[in-house]
Order: C-alpha cells, then sequence, then structure tokens
C-alpha cells in the first residue's frame, strides 16, 4: 500500500523539491496551495505537466492557512500518514514591514495545522520546517539543538512560538511531531526576493546586458547557506525514525554576502566590484551578523550529510539564472524583429 504525504507551501522551493522526493518513492502526494498562487507553481509545472501523475499520484487543493474548515476536509479526504509543513510568510526583512500577518501565517497556521491533525481518526506524524532566525542573534558559535531560542525578527518570533508549540504537542500528547531548524538552503528554485537569488539573478542579467546594477545592504553578513534538496531529503528521514525529535541541518560552514557575490561574479568572469552598490536602506533592523549551524545530531542519527557545497551550489543558481536570462534575450530580440 502506498504512502500518503500531504505538503502545506508544496509550490515552494522546499514543497517542490519534496514533492519530486516522495512521488520518486512511490508516494501519493497531496499539496496544499495558496488561492493566490500563480507564478509559483512554475516549481511544479514538470510535474502537474504529467498525465501519468497528476490527480493520480499527485493531488493539489487550494487551501489557506487561515481556512481551518477547507483544510480539516482536505486532511480528512487525504488521509496523510505524514505531513509536511513549510507554507507561511518566509521573508525575514519583509516580516518588520508585516508583522502582524506573519505571526498569523507562520504561528498561529502551524497551530491550526496541528489542531487539525490531533482531531485526525489517525494522526500523522508531522514535520515543521523552523529556521535558525529562532535563536536570533547567538553569543555561542555553531548553534545545535540546545541554543536558547532568543528572535530578533517578527519571522524569528512566528517561528519560535510554532517551533515550541510543536514540542509542546509532541511531549503533551506523545505525538511524532518534529521541527527541523533549518539554516538558510538555497537553490535555482530560491524566490527572487531572497538575497542568494538576487545576485544569481543580477549576475546573469548583467553578463548579457540586461542589467548595470546591483543594490544590496550589508555584505558583511555571514550565514551558513547549504543546498535546499539535501535539506528536503533529511526531513524526510526525520520522519523515518522510531522517536520524534528536532534536528538542526546546516552545513557548518559561513560564508558573508561578499563571498557569494566573489563566486557568483567569477563564474562569468566579471569582478563584483564594478556593478554593486551599497544601500542603507536594505540594510534590515536587526540582523545577525554570522549564524553557523551545528548538524552532528542530523548526522549521527539520520546519517545525512550536505552533499553539495558552497561553490558548487553558487555556481548552480547562476548557471540556471544565465539559461534564463538568454531566453530573456531571445525573447527581447524577436519582439524587436517583428517591430
Amino acid at each position: 500500500m502506498r504512502k500518503v504525504a500531504l505538503i502545506t507551501g508544496i509550490t515552494g522551493q522546499d514543497g517542490s523539491y519534496l514533492a519530486e522526493l516522495l512521488l520518486a518513492k512511490g508516494y501519493v502526494v497531496h499539496g496544499l496551495v495558496r488561492r493566490s498562487s500563480t507564478r509559483e507553481q512554475s516549481r511544479l509545472s514538470h510535474l502537474s505537466g504529467d498525465q501519468k501523475t497528476i490527480e493520480r499520484r499527485l493531488f493539489l487543493h487550494c487551501a489557506d492557512l487561515a481556512d481551518t474548515t477547507t483544510i480539516r476536509r482536505i486532511l480528512t479526504a487525504a488521509g496523510p500518514s505524514e505531513v509536511y509543513h513549510f507554507a507561511g510568510q518566509s521573508d525575514v526583512g519583509l516580516s518588520f514591514e508585516i508583522p502582524e500577518s506573519t505571526c498569523e501565517l507562520t504561528a498561529m497556521g502551524t497551530l491550526r495545522i496541528m489542531e487539525a491533525l490531533r482531531d485526525l481518526p489517525t494522526i500523522p506524524r508531522f514535520l515543521h520546517a523552523s529556521s535558525r532566525e529562532i535563536f536570533g542573534t547567538p553569543t555561542d558559535s555553531p548553534q545545535d539543538e540546545h541554543t536558547p531560542i532568543n528572535p530578533t525578527s517578527p519571522y524569528g518570533c512566528a517561528k519560535a512560538f510554532a517551533t515550541q508549540m510543536v514540542r509542546i504537542y509532541r511531549r503533551s500528547y506523545s505525538l511524532f511531531f518534529c521541527n527541523a531548524i533549518c539554516y538558510n538552503h538555497e537553490s535555482p528554485r530560491r524566490g527572487e526576493n531572497f538575497v542568494t537569488r538576487k545576485i544569481a539573478r543580477a549576475v546573469a542579467r548583467i553578463k548579457l546586458g540586461l542589467q548595470q546594477e546591483l543594490h544590496l545592504g550589508s555584505l558583511a553578513v555571514q550565514r551558513d547557506w547549504g543546498f535546499a534538496k539535501d535539506y528536503v531529503e533529511a526531513m524526510w528521514l526525520m520522519l523515518q525514525q522510531k522517536t520524534p525529535d528536532d534536528f538542526v541541518l546546516a552545513t557548518g560552514k559561513s560564508y558573508s554576502i561578499e563571498d557569494f557575490l566573489q563566486t557568483a561574479f567569477s563564474r562569468v568572469g566579471l569582478n563584483w566590484r564594478n556593478y554593486v552598490k551599497i544601500d542603507d536602506r536594505l540594510r534590515r533592523p536587526a540582523d545577525p551578523v554570522d549564524l553557523r549551524g551545528n548538524s552532528a545530531k542530523a548526522r549521527s542519527v539520520l546519517n545525512w550529510s550536505p552533499t553539495i557545497g558552497f561553490e558548487q551550489l553558487v555556481n548552480l543558481m547562476v548557471d540556471h539564472d544565465l539559461a534564463l536570462a538568454q531566453t530573456e534575450c531571445l525573447a527581447s530580440t524577436s519582439n524587436i524583429s517583428v517591430r
């Protein structure tokens, strides 16, 4: 009998990679899609366009996190044995501008999902995609599962609430609920509002003459960047264990924005200093300088480790966006020819 999984935020970076992984393992996959989500579904186009998959092993349902009635109905009909919760407002910088909706979606949305799961006849295993933002500006580095929670952003605060509630439900109701405390994980599918994709896309467009400059905030900020596809593999492994637990997912190495720029521009033979402009308006009100995770527990218990290093990840993203920019150039040339 096939396993059944439900993924919230299936149209996002992590959701799309996880859907691929689970389908490859023979799962039937149900995914929640925001009613306003249109362009983002391009990450699933290669799956949803496959007639052997869509509506046979892959089912997409429209539902917002605030729509508890619809979510309960979908959960009851799908009957998943595993639920992966990725949906929410995930832009840290934007969370300072929209703190209320960030907390509503990211914090309360997670609580509503757990309450809906608790009412099912058979409660599925549940994974909440937490974030290293729950640690805020830690005094010790690297951080692990025992690092004190001390968020410094509305997003981090919302994730901290959700993370603690997962732990409370696990202990109070003996449920198989887990937190994947994820450090920055990137890929060509990363949204363009994230700095890594912003850089990769700009590098490609600058190389082809479609863009002249790239505006950024602080270049000194350091992050622990991994490959999203590796991280969803770890999340799946978490729900295959005998006992539920929380795990930090990280590479253990940190690099600065300047390192990312250097690597990305070098990929196309350019010097980043000739194109990057510092814009103080892009600095966050509170931004930890150096965050680096200790994933020793995941490596030991899950037998997991990252497969792609920093330079390979950056090159992968730049190469992808070069192909997109070349398509953009061809489209522009075609339009000029038609005129």
